[in-house]
């Protein structure tokens, strides 16, 4: 029996051990300390290589030099918004670096350092959030959805391309992603069901961060567990320590194995936390304290490997600071290339969507022109004293 048999077989038929089972501690192979737990998952050896884990520190570096850039950005005024990833950082990295180059990922809006780890161009990857346009990359190119704001909405895309790739006999799985919050949508039990019934090669990644913006996760769901939602599918579910990169990916690689060799779909709970507000435009201390931050902070998945790879041989202090030095110049180019991109003309947003403009998209363009021109007036107006 594998690791992903284990859900359905031991709550099959028996609510009690349902109860039990989904009431567990996640899975994991590192503690906080970064040190192998006692009893935990045991991944494969080629996991374990040096030359993996410091591919994979490389990934969780650049992941976390990319949020703190994008944060800078926005409190500049150089982004419109900005939804961090500090503290998702494993389980972004995890997603990106579990795929095969003809899986399909299928990401959230906080799932940008995904974009990054993915190999997408991190200027492309910010036009959404810029507000420069609805997808700054080639979604065919790089096997990646748009980002998608509406919660839940790109999970019924996932299974469709997943379903389609099944039928044309294609060896493609399609990764989604999703938070807490996105569990209490139609769209995600749409989903769900369908991958159940027609054993879609998906597999559903929530990132458990414990806030749907300000409800927390008591407020969302009776569950024992998000990841005890899968039975009801027909599905396995997985819960797994979402800030231990390692024992998520073994469930990821398993997951996406499985689904590849025709076991159909999975979901899988990463807990994890989201340390930084929902937006630059939220206000969390409004509803939770800094004493849970300072909580998960001692959880952070970035420091985690770090700790298990030094204690380990295998990163000294002159092969980290390489690192961070890596990260540094990758987020200065970041910085220096988005402030050479071009304003888009304000116009574009009323193209691309109709074949002809409509008598009310017309209407509003002239609307958004005058205001601009009225702006223009005002801007070259002289102001007091130099008239």
């Amino acid at each position: 029996m594998t690791l992903l048999d284990l859900p359905l077989a031991a709550t099959r038929g028996n609510p009690a051990a349902a109860a039990s089972y989904w009431d567990t501690d996640p899975l994991r192979y590192l503690d906080e300390h970064g040190a192998p737990v006692e009893g935990g998952l045991r991944p494969a050896p080629e996991m374990l290589a040096a030359d993996r884990l410091l591919a994979v520190y490389r990934s969780l570096r650049l992941a976390r030099a990319f949020d703190t850039e994008a944060t800078a950005l926005v409190m500049q005024g150089h982004l419109a918004v900005y939804p961090s990833s500090r503290g998702q950082e494993a389980c972004q990295a995890a997603a990106a670096l579990c795929l095969q180059p003809q899986d399909w990922l299928f990401p959230t809006y906080r799932d940008t350092a995904a974009l990054a780890v993915r190999g997408i161009d991190p200027v492309e990857a910010l036009t959404l959030l810029r507000g420069s346009w609805h997808c700054g990359y080639d979604p065919k190119r790089w096997r990646t959805a748009p980002q998608c704001t509406p919660l839940a909405t790109q999970a019924p895309h996932a299974v469709g391309l997943a379903l389609a790739a099944k039928m044309a006999g294609d060896p493609v799985v399609a990764l989604c992603l999703l938070g807490d919050g996105a569990t209490s949508e139609g769209d995600f039990h749409e989903a769900c069901n369908s991958a159940g019934v027609y054993q879609a090669p998906v597999v559903f990644l929530v990132q458990n961060n414990q806030y749907a913006i300000s409800v927390p996760l008591r407020k969302q769901t009776r569950a024992l567990s998000l990841a005890g939602k899968g039975a009801g599918y027909g599905m396995p579910g997985v819960r797994v320590d979402g800030n231990d990169v390692i024992a998520l990916m073994h469930v990821l690689d398993e997951a996406l194995e499985r689904a590849r060799a025709g076991g159909g779909p999975t979901l899988i709970e990463a807990v994890t936390y989201r340390i930084r507000p929902h937006t630059n435009a939220d206000d969390a201390a409004r509803y939770r304290d800094q004493g849970e931050v300072e909580l998960w902070l001692s959880r952070d998945p970035v420091d985690r490997l770090a700790r298990y790879l030094t204690a380990t041989g295998r990163l000294d202090a002159g092969l980290d600071a390489a690192i961070g030095e890596e990260g540094a110049k990758y987020a200065a180019a970041m910085r220096e290339r988005l402030a050479e991109e071009p304003h888009v003309d304000p116009g574009d947003m009323f193209e691309h969507v109709f074949a002809g403009p409509t008598p009310q998209l017309r209407a509003q363009r002239a609307m958004v022109e005058a205001e601009i021109a009225a702006q223009s007036a005002d801007s070259s107006a002289p102001t007091h004293g130099e008239a």
